[in-house]
């Protein structure tokens, strides 16, 4: 064949698959950013999508998208992420971006902030235990409305460890792909090493049993690439990252399905405490361990004191003149 040939049968082919409509479908993916405040949500997001700018506290739910091509001349994927702000006090607005519509392609990704050992568990749990309960409920309905997508939805979480894996049913995997970020690595790194290995092995436990990856980052730019090497792999659908590092020593990278109880080892207690300790399941005795040392602080989950509307972000003159003149 000629050069010409060639070059006529490729259009040919890119025509007729065209028709079909199955290689131009765009890719669109939905991701959820929460976790601390102040935990370097913004920053993560500004960095995966390559956007130099400086980040500003987030208000309640705020929504950004990215676009990639995979290829040359193919049109662009979309990502829509979302972030919900001041950590633990506006749970009630995850209901907002997940729904029945997007579950399928939807992911979380909680961020936590290192540096605050002692709001660790406290965060993951209401964090978790809110979007768990919202997204079971949405199965609960797609199981009526639509079988086949909630048993893929169902059946995908399980497919994270292979059915061989010796933690197979001893694992309850999240209903939706869960990436866990440990930020601030650099202020952690500086803490006393026993704290650093209780904080490491408990967060390795925690993001096994929910089948999730974990990854300290912080703001050092090989770090960041990593994260993002795992948030394009949920937005964009790039490869995953092979790469495994589990010294407690260094900060951790574990893609989800890669860690196993036997190496994570049991709680960091003795035997005598653990014995002391009633707790029903596995994840009540490490929460119970974690806060042994680390014991939670009070949250107050009263929502901010400052007004919003005051803040000079958000000022917007003609709307701010008719408000001054409505209190008047």
């Amino acid at each position: 064949d000629t050069l010409w040939d060639l070059a006529i049968a490729e259009v040919e082919k890119r025509e007729n698959a065209d028709d079909d409509g199955k290689h131009v479908e765009v890719w669109e993916k939905s991701l959820l950013f929460m976790g601390n405040k102040n935990g370097g949500k913004t920053t993560i997001i500004l960095r995966c999508l390559e956007r130099e700018e400086i980040p500003k506290p987030t208000l309640a739910l705020e929504y950004t998208f990215g676009r990639r091509a995979r290829r040359h001349n193919t049109p662009k994927d979309i990502a829509h992420f979302w972030e919900l702000g001041g950590g633990t006090s506006l749970l009630e607005l995850i209901r907002i971006p997940i729904t029945s519509n997007n579950v399928r392609s939807f992911a979380v990704v909680l961020v936590l902030d290192l540096s605050k050992p002692n709001e660790l568990w406290t965060t993951i749990e209401k964090l978790l235990q809110v979007t768990r309960n919202h997204v079971n409920k949405i199965l609960t309905k797609l199981e009526k409305t639509n079988p086949e997508v909630a048993t893929e939805i169902k059946q995908r979480m399980r497919n994270n460890l292979q059915r061989d894996h010796p933690d197979y049913d001893l694992v309850d995997p999240f209903p939706i792909p869960l990436v866990i970020i440990g930020s601030k690595y650099d202020i952690f790194h500086e803490f006393d090493s026993e704290m650093r290995k209780i904080v490491s092995k408990t967060l390795r436990f925690i993001s096994h049993y929910y089948g999730a990856s974990l990854v300290f980052t912080s703001k050092s730019e090989a770090l960041l690439l990593k994260a993002r090497v795992l948030i394009n792999h949920l937005a964009f659908g790039y490869d995953k990252s092979k790469s495994l590092s589990v010294d407690p020593g260094k900060p951790l990278f574990i893609p989800a399905g890669l860690d196993s109880l036997s190496q994570i080892g049991p709680p960091p207690a003795s035997d005598s405490d653990i014995g002391k300790m009633r707790a029903n399941t596995p994840l009540e005795l490490w929460k119970k361990v974690f806060e042994k040392t680390f014991p939670p602080k009070s949250f107050c989950n009263l929502q901010d004191t400052k007004d919003p509307a005051q803040d000079l972000q958000y000022a917007e003159y003609e709307v701010d003149v008719m408000r001054a003149q409505k209190n008047q």
